[in-house]
């Protein structure tokens, strides 16, 4: 079974200036991704705002990313939803299409028991084939539920194909735990950016990173770095990840992606699907010329 490694990207979907799901962008970007060396692709998750599309537009989105990347990365689909039934399609739909996996987001907004976000994942894990892996997905801070290292140990020994965590909240501590899994086998994967290399250098697999939609060369250079025991180097190149991100995901990110996607020319637009709204262009301009202050125009050229 693939798992997630190295630099993840949860991708961005691009919509037209009619809010209709833009797959020629959406096909531009998976290709530029792969060009930039890219490992990892991870359609539909928070960055590609999931929960505001239809159960057929997530298909969509996931069936264009398959078949542009046509094996030359690892495809992972998202698939967690607002509830069992629609996360239970698709990932039938994503085993179905040819995804190397999927990732599976905590059910949000109740508030629910251990024992109820156990049989959540026992059921996923029951629907798809044995040998077609999970990721579960904690991110506590949007979806109200979290994922202990106890109960996702739980959940792995009851469910042989839940091969590991990407997790989302800044808890390094957590992280690490998760990392004992499986007698050390459980593939650990860190949200937040500011945790990449230490998460790496800890035993965790990579980074899921919405950063490297746009500055995808910057994260695959840390990774280099990290892959071959530069330490130095990856430190140097942790510092400029932290002061990236003040610009990039200090507020409203999905739709900064967008804009320096845009600017770009690697998506048509940058619409987002309501109620989320575009980056007003004062701020895009501002966020611009921010990261061309700090000289980083040529990671993103």
């Amino acid at each position: 079974m693939k798992k997630l490694y190295g630099v993840t990207v949860p991708l961005v979907t691009p919509f037209d200036e009619a809010g209709r799901l833009d797959e020629a962008s959406l096909e531009k970007l998976t290709e530029y991704l792969i060009q930039k060396g890219i490992q990892c692709l991870y359609p539909a998750g928070t960055t590609g705002e999931m929960m505001y599309l239809t159960v057929e537009e997530r298909k969509r989105v996931a069936e264009t990313v398959v078949r542009k990347t046509a094996g030359r990365a690892v495809v992972y689909v998202h698939t967690g939803a607002w509830n069992l039934e629609d996360t239970i399609v698709l990932s039938r739909h994503a085993a179905q299409i040819g995804a190397d996996g999927i990732g599976v987001v905590t059910p949000a907004f109740f508030k629910l028991t251990e024992k109820e976000l156990f049989h959540y994942y026992k059921a996923v894990s029951d629907s798809v084939p044995e040998d077609f892996p999970i990721y579960l997905y904690g991110i506590p801070q949007c979806a109200v539920n979290d994922l202990t290292p106890e109960l996702a140990g739980r959940i792995a020994e009851a469910c042989p194909n839940v091969v590991g965590i990407k997790y989302s909240y800044n808890d390094m501590s957590r992280i690490q735990k998760f990392m004992t899994l499986r007698g050390g086998e459980f593939s650990v994967l860190c949200g937040p950016d500011d945790l990449f290399a230490v998460t790496c250098f800890a035993g965790g697999d990579g980074t899921v990173s919405g950063n490297a939609n746009v500055i995808p060369e910057h994260y695959e250079a840390l990774w280099e770095a990290i892959h071959r025991g530069d330490v130095k180097e990856a430190e140097k190149l942790q510092r400029r990840t932290n002061v990236l991100n003040e610009v990039l995901s200090s507020s409203r990110n999905i739709a900064r992606y967008k804009a320096v996607l845009k600017q770009k020319g690697i998506l048509a637009g940058a619409g987002m699907r309501a109620p989320l709204m575009p980056l007003e262009e004062k701020a895009a301009e501002e966020m611009l010329t921010r990261l061309e202050e700090l000289r980083y125009t040529e990671v993103l050229a």
